[in-house]
């Protein structure tokens, strides 16, 4: 038995050592056609903010910065790409907070979302723009609806 960093694992008769406990399963965030919030341009992993326990993409170098200053701003606008890259997953209705129905479901912003009923669906889908995106990422409904999930890119 071993100590690697808080790690616990065993070593087999070959010197191998196998991981018991606080192992990660992280996936990669795929970026494919994700634009940024900001200029509109494909995300890059090269200009990232932390946010909220996961990770923001930009398009340029001159977004994360202009993201940092005013989070507060652009925080629906962060919280449907953390949908969108699947960093962060649904676990109840945004509208009602009920048990999802996979058969319930919409787009936005390129996110498949889930409801409880047809009539929280409709609610989502009368609207259009930045309401919309309120109404699904907005702070109240994300914090109910969604969990961050951890990812390495």
């Amino acid at each position: 038995v071993c100590l690697v960093g808080s790690e616990m694992c065993i070593r087999d008769s070959f010197g191998t050592a196998s991981l018991l406990f606080g192992e990660t399963h992280e996936k990669k965030i795929d970026l494919k056609g994700v634009k940024c919030m900001l200029c509109n341009m494909q995300v890059s992993e090269n200009h990232v903010v932390d946010y909220e326990g996961g990770k923001v993409y930009f398009g340029c170098a001159a977004c994360p910065p202009k993201f940092s200053k005013d989070t507060k701003k652009y925080a629906t606008k962060a919280n449907a790409q953390l949908v969108a890259t699947k960093q962060a997953h649904q676990k109840v209705c945004p509208i009602m907070g009920g048990q999802i129905k996979k058969t319930v479901t919409t787009k936005v912003a390129g996110a498949d979302i889930f409801f409880c009923c047809p009539k929280c669906k409709t609610a989502v889908d009368k609207l259009t723009g930045d309401k919309q995106l309120e109404k699904v990422f907005g702070k109240k409904a994300f914090a109910k609806s969604f969990h961050i999930a951890k990812h390495k890119k």
